[in-house]
């Protein structure tokens, strides 16, 4: 195998002609000069030089790997100074997913800070939810992936394999038109809805939606489904159903014409930021996980 190092002292042989001249050039001495050389023609398995008294030149083989020895030290000074760049986070790239009401809450906050801090850092974003942002992040083709699940979610052990930072709590909250019989309560029981008509919202959610309403003792009528935020907020207020929504999500919309009551028994969600373990050491997505921590109000 060739050695940058190796290569390095060739160059400078060929250069100034002895191996003296190359050792004062690289700051070594003249038998370090001689023993690598001496590597490098054992490792290509042909001579490089000619030695004729005090004269030396070189070989065609050696001609020809000191003609490739400058470009390709030339794109390893080029890679050292790009890593370099990216471990100092001069540069970089972060290829960011997440689900719609993170989109809109979280990631532009902790996106804005990145930049003012690293401004030589690129992130790029996409939405999906879990679990196929999560397959994303698993199948490479994200770095870090925002999600969620449900407290008491049966899928509980889904990241094991993953680096899981906790960003925070998310608790829904029943969405009604405004002039709703329930619209000025406190507090509205599951059950106290289990005659309205109902909006649903991403696969997930309605799973979850399904699921809390059957632990109420009903099982919803949906008339309407979509993953919109503000289409379900816009469907509720024009009084053609009730909704659960996740507060991160009422945060990204005004809910015009509707208003949101606290729900009895609470229902939550764990918003975390995810990314893989050889992931987590690149100093851009360590960043990335970082302000979006903070952007979520933990430090």
């Amino acid at each position: 195998m060739i050695e940058a190092r190796h290569l390095r002292v060739l160059r400078a042989v060929a250069a100034t002609g002895s191996f003296s001249a190359a050792g004062r050039e690289l700051g070594c001495t003249q038998p370090a000069v001689s023993q690598q050389m001496k590597a490098l023609e054992a490792s290509v398995g042909t001579p490089l030089l000619i030695r004729s008294g005090r004269e030396m030149r070189l070989t065609q083989a050696g001609e020809a790997l000191v003609r490739h020895a400058t470009s390709i030290l030339s794109g390893l000074t080029a890679a050292e100074e790009e890593v370099a760049a990216i471990a100092g986070l001069r540069a970089g790239r972060v290829r960011l997913v997440s689900f719609p009401s993170g989109s809109s809450t979280l990631v532009p906050t902790a996106l804005a800070a990145l930049r003012a801090a690293h401004p030589g850092t690129r992130v790029s974003l996409e939405e999906a939810e879990p679990p196929h942002s999560v397959e994303l992040l698993r199948e490479g083709d994200c770095d870090v992936a925002l999600a969620f699940r449900y407290e008491g979610a049966a899928s509980a052990g889904e990241w094991d394999d993953m680096v899981v930072r906790p960003l925070l709590t998310d608790r829904l909250v029943g969405l009604v038109p405004e002039g709703h019989r329930l619209s000025r309560a406190e507090s509205v029981a599951l059950g106290e809805l289990a005659d309205e008509p109902w909006i649903a919202g991403c696969p997930r959610c309605r799973g979850q939606l399904v699921e809390a309403c059957e632990s109420a003792g009903f099982t919803p009528r949906i008339d309407f489904a979509t993953d919109d935020y503000p289409a379900v907020v816009g469907l509720v207020s024009a009084g053609l159903g009730v909704a659960v929504l996740p507060q991160l999500a009422i945060e990204s919309v005004r809910p015009r014409g509707a208003r949101t009551v606290t729900l009895e028994p609470a229902v939550r969600r764990e918003i975390v930021a995810l990314t893989l373990p050889d992931l987590a050491q690149v100093p851009a997505v360590a960043a990335t996980l970082d302000q979006l921590a903070r952007a979520a109000g933990r430090t």
